[in-house]
């Protein structure tokens, strides 16, 4: 049977740079046909490429991945997906730097022991680094808060002239969208300054 090799590489946003994996790929000679790259977070496999990929996965097929992060950093899912890929595809993957994850290698049982305890592990390390990432920048964030910095797009102010707008609109001289417009703002934020300034002025 003809062993079909495959390449696969994942980074987190469009604005990272998949160069390095994509070396490693085609320096085990994986035809760029046969790469498939993901822009997307690793939480998930809900992945167009990846989800492509594995509908063209045949029995005997290799494939090549840099990391275990590449392949998700869900660890539950990595485990779950190793499984398909593995057991029910009938694939071989071989996870470049890291030599132990190669089932091509050790097919008895303590090989396979070894492999599934090192991809465990990994895949432990790997979604516990996420969860520490996110608990770091949830810190990170509430001590800018404390300090008084704001996040978001900043608080827009109303016009000098909101109340004459606002009674002009009510007393139907100009459109609502006419108001809009005069203030710049969208209608949410136009009823939230409106219930604000009627509060602060009529209480």
């Amino acid at each position: 049977m003809e062993r079909n090799t495959y390449g696969y590489a994942r980074v987190s946003s469009i604005d990272q740079n998949e160069d390095r994996q994509l070396i490693a790929l085609r320096d085990r000679a994986v035809a760029d046909d046969h790469i498939f790259v993901d822009k997307q977070s690793g939480k998930s496999f809900e992945r167009p490429q990846y989800k492509r990929m594995v509908t063209k996965l045949k029995q005997g097929d290799l494939l090549y991945i840099l990391s275990i992060d590449r392949l998700g950093r869900n660890y539950e899912e990595v485990q779950n997906q190793w499984r398909i890929l593995t057991k029910e595809k009938g694939i071989d993957i071989c996870v470049i730097d890291m030599p132990l994850l190669d089932t091509r290698q050790g097919k008895d049982l303590m090989g396979t022991f070894i492999a599934d305890l090192v991809l465990q592990v990994l895949s432990f390390v790997a979604q516990s680094e996420r969860e520490n990432i996110r608990k770091r920048q949830e810190e990170g964030i509430a001590a800018a808060k404390a300090k008084g910095v704001r996040f978001g797009r900043p608080e827009k102010p109303i016009p000098d002239n909101f109340a004459f707008i606002v009674s002009e609109w009510e007393k139907k001289r100009i459109s609502f969208q006419e108001a809009l417009r005069q203030c710049d703002m969208s209608e949410a934020t136009f009823y939230r300054k409106l219930r604000d300034y009627r509060m602060l002025h009529c209480s």
